[in-house]
């Protein structure tokens, strides 16, 4: 089993990344990303708007998020900060439309091969 991610913790860096960085969007998502970082790791944000429904909902999509960029991590450039945000279509979307839809906006930005 691969091991966690590591996440971006503080609202501040979250910020950061929306101002310093470049943005890609599709139907499902929106991903931001800056970077290099100094710690040469490539660090994740998942944000999932109160619009979007109740806790058990936005919690559910966060964690198919994660489980998603886990996978794939390996795959992934290091040194990057991400912060991906679900959009009202990240509900409809089952895990491998989901899946698509990251990957999708991770060959956009040149992160992913």
């Amino acid at each position: 089993m691969s091991k966690q991610l590591v996440k971006i913790k503080k609202n501040r860096e979250i910020r950061e990344v929306y101002s310093k960085g470049k943005s890609f969007a599709n139907r499902q998502l929106v991903l931001y990303v800056a970077g290099p970082n100094q710690s040469g790791r490539t660090r994740f944000a998942f944000v999932v708007s109160k619009k979007l429904g109740k806790a058990h909902v936005r919690n559910k999509v966060r964690r198919r998020l994660r489980e998603i960029c886990r996978l794939d991590a390996k795959n992934i450039a290091e040194g990057y900060d991400l912060v991906i945000i679900a959009r009202q279509g990240a509900l409809e979307a089952d895990y491998w439309k989901l899946r698509n839809a990251v990957r999708h906006l991770l060959k956009r930005a040149g992160l992913m091969s």
